[in-house]
């Protein structure tokens, strides 16, 4: 096997995120569950937007997100999602390139404009997410390129990406590219009504093309249809490699066929929002498993990255992980 040039390579939603403060209130009058993700039409993106208080925009997305964290612990990775040749399409790949990670997947010239994520923030630090597509959809098969998949260690998958049909194909054909390379593939939950809607589609993929897996406490119970963390893990435990399980203030549980380690969170002095520390926790873990790192090793990292990014908004670092994580004695 050719020796891999790459950590990483994700692919998910290329989503630019407009972020603003709401109180529960606001979400009650907009029939928002506070927390969730749903997919909304443009008219329905620019009705909320038109609501909502004074909004930050930067680049996001799920796997766009974890890709900018491992860049940040000094990792080298790559990113494949769909963007239009539009102002926000040029805002989503400068912020991919300026962080050090390749984008080279070529914009739409035409058809739905980029995505965009309306992220309300309530005073608890809980995001709720409505996101417009848009140029996503047309992610498809042709973009994935196995050159590039089978020069990463790992190919990273966005549980998101199981909406748009098309992107659905890219994605099975990315895991069966990376298998064939003998590279290792990776799957996020992304979202319990995300689980709720593929949950078959998940517990196939899982069984026999994930290598490692990503799930929140609600996920993977959602995923196994139980109301026990602990039987879900006991349920998980052998579906695939390695399962990293977080349970927010709990801190995670990383599971392996022989091994589980349980990981206490990095305390924070004040959460502010919660966005994207699903994404940083799974950054961390990808760099230390892609780097030789046990699976306590590879958590405590997971849990410094998470912890940088729900101190402030935004769902990418604003301070180098690479040195928290020396200063932290990680690396």
């Amino acid at each position: 096997m050719a020796a891999s040039s790459l950590d990483v390579v994700g692919i998910g939603n290329a989503i630019v995120d407009v972020i603003a403060q709401a109180d529960d209130a606001f979400l009650a009058r907009q029939g928002l569950v506070k927390g969730s993700m749903q997919l909304i039409d443009a008219a329905r993106a620019e009705a909320l937007y038109a609501e909502m208080g004074a909004a930050l925009e930067m680049s996001g997305g799920s796997a766009g997100n974890t890709l900018a964290g491992v860049a940040s612990l000094g990792g080298a990775g790559a990113y494949i999602g769909k963007v239009r040749e539009d102002e926000l399409g040029h805002v989503f790949a400068h912020d991919m390139r300026a962080v050090g990670v390749r984008f080279d997947t070529p914009p739409l010239a035409s058809g739905p404009p980029t995505a965009r994520s309306l992220i309300l923030v309530t005073p608890d630090a809980q995001r709720t997410m409505n996101t417009f597509l848009g140029a996503c959809v047309e992610l498809g098969p042709e973009d994935i390129a196995p050159a590039l998949i089978a020069s990463a260690q790992v190919t990273y998958l966005e549980g998101y990406l199981f909406d748009p049909p098309r992107a659905k194909e890219a994605f099975r054909k990315a895991a069966e590219l990376a298998h064939a390379a003998s590279r290792k593939v990776s799957l996020t939950l992304s979202d319990a009504f995300c689980v709720e809607r593929y949950r078959a589609e998940f517990l196939a993929l899982i069984e026999g093309h994930v290598d490692i897996l990503f799930a929140n406490e609600a996920e993977i119970t959602a995923l196994y249809r139980t109301a026990s963390f602990d039987a879900a893990l006991a349920a998980v435990r052998g579906h695939c490699e390695v399962a990293a399980l977080t349970r927010s203030a709990k801190g995670s549980v990383l599971v392996s066929r022989g091994a589980t380690e349980s990981v206490p969170p990095v305390r924070v002095d004040r959460v502010v929002d919660t966005t994207g520390a699903g994404d940083l926790y799974a950054s961390g873990v990808l760099y230390g498993l892609t780097h030789g790192f046990d699976l306590a090793a590879a958590g405590r990292l997971g849990s410094l990255a998470a912890a940088e990014v729900i101190g402030h908004y935004g769902a990418r670092p604003e301070t180098s992980l690479k040195a928290l994580a020396q200063k932290a004695g990680l690396l």
